[in-house]
């Protein structure tokens, strides 16, 4: 059964900071809250969640990541359906449900990539708080793909979608995933990403043409 990677970020929303500080000799801890995720509506990426749907998988994922503290998050979206310890910024303590929103608290971590975004915050940066998915897509009669089999990996921390990496991180949406039997997530595509990370200045053309035509056959090989 073949599932799809899926990055979604809401909107419309910015996030809030907030510094709590702890008693004795404990240093204050800073926390980032927010909408992480929404239902019903069509975003930018032309899909939309049933509220049954995501209401659903959300309630799982509290159960089972946030209130045993495993909820963590990556800064930045990886191209994998795991989370990297190495990478994670941040861990969700809190996710409730406001109408067909999904309100997040996160408190950023003292790890390397938790001190990067904790100084981003600091000099000014408007981060975002963007969920990590798989799923399938059935596109509907309006052209939209309404998400089924949602299952939520992680809600990372990102900057806005706007930027120009947002080119890379919209082919990496559409990978494939097989479900193997193990119930682990096989990346199908892992050497298309590699091939688009050193795109040369010279022959750009002839260079995406070759990494195209190398993708499409990778997957005529897995059918």
């Amino acid at each position: 059964m073949s599932y799809k990677l899926i990055v979604d970020r809401p909107r419309f929303e910015a996030l809030e900071y907030v510094v709590e500080e702890k008693n004795g000799k404990q240093g204050p801890e800073l926390f980032v809250q927010g909408v992480y995720a929404e239902a019903e509506k069509t975003n930018k990426n032309h899909r939309a969640y049933p509220l049954d749907e995501m209401k659903r998988e959300i309630g799982r994922y509290v159960k089972e990541m946030v209130e045993p503290g495993r909820a963590l998050g990556e800064l930045n979206h990886p191209s994998t359906a795991e989370v990297d310890l190495e990478r994670a910024s941040h861990m969700i303590v809190d996710i409730k449900q406001e109408g067909n929103q999904f309100i997040g608290k996160s408190k950023v971590l003292s790890t390397p990539c938790g001190r990067i975004a904790a100084n981003l915050i600091q000099d000014g940066a408007a981060l975002g708080m963007s969920t990590r998915a798989v799923g399938r897509l059935t596109e509907n009669d309006s052209g939209v793909n309404i998400v089924s089999d949602m299952r939520l990996i992680a809600v990372d921390m990102v900057a806005d979608p706007s930027c120009p990496s947002a080119f890379v991180n919209g082919i990496l949406e559409s990978k494939n995933y097989i479900l193997a039997d193990h119930g682990g997530y096989e990346e199908a595509y892992s050497n298309f990403e590699l091939g688009l990370r050193d795109i040369p200045k010279k022959d750009l053309e002839t260079y995406l043409q070759e990494q195209i035509v190398s993708f499409f056959q990778k997957i005529a090989e897995r059918q």
